[in-house]
């Protein structure tokens, strides 16, 4: 009963805090719908044994996106969710090249719950990327993203089979989606 009402309490806390927040692409999806996909996956992939797991996935984004701390997540959602968020935020006082290069860097050292987010963060970005991109990016940028989150997820290879699987899948599928769209 615990793990579902930490997760519950997570579920709201996420939705909080990125109440004003949308996703870039055309259809502008409130950005709650990323967290509760990356989360499914998540579950899914751990077959519901790993709520830690779970909750990182629903609070993933919200030291990156949003006003909350390292220690408001630590205090509300315990230490281990909290260390698990933090291993998949982006220091946003990096360029955003540098970013980008250091999740390619550190996807290979990450914890095991950690890779299992990042896995399905990618496969949730590709999915979106695919049916709803950012109406100004020119399809080399699509492109070039996917081809990144290639590269991420070469360093987490390993982790989940099932995820795996289902990022092949998006990248695939994404990239033909988008090569179809440029004709």
């Amino acid at each position: 009963m615990t793990a579902l009402l930490d997760f519950a309490r997570a579920l709201d806390f996420a939705a909080h805090k990125h109440i004003d927040q949308r996703r870039k692409g055309v259809r502008a999806e409130p950005y709650v719908n990323h967290l509760s996909e990356v989360a499914l996956m998540v579950a899914e992939a751990t077959e519901g044994q790993d709520p830690v797991a779970v909750i990182a996935a629903l609070l993933h984004d919200t030291l990156e996106d949003t006003d909350a701390s390292y220690e408001e997540i630590e205090r509300n959602f315990g230490a281990e969710v909290a260390s698990v968020v933090a291993e998949t935020t982006d220091d946003k006082r990096l360029r955003k090249a540098e970013r980008k290069q250091r999740q390619i860097d550190t996807a290979p050292h990450a914890s095991p719950r950690a890779k299992l987010v990042k896995l399905a963060d990618k496969v949730s970005n590709l999915r979106s990327m695919a049916v709803s991109p950012p109406a100004d990016w020119p399809l080399s940028r699509k492109v070039e993203y996917f081809e990144w989150a290639h590269a991420v997820v070469a360093g987490l290879r390993g982790t989940n089979e099932r995820l795996e699987a289902l990022f092949d899948r998006a990248y695939h599928d994404g990239l033909a989606a988008l090569r179809a769209e440029s004709v």
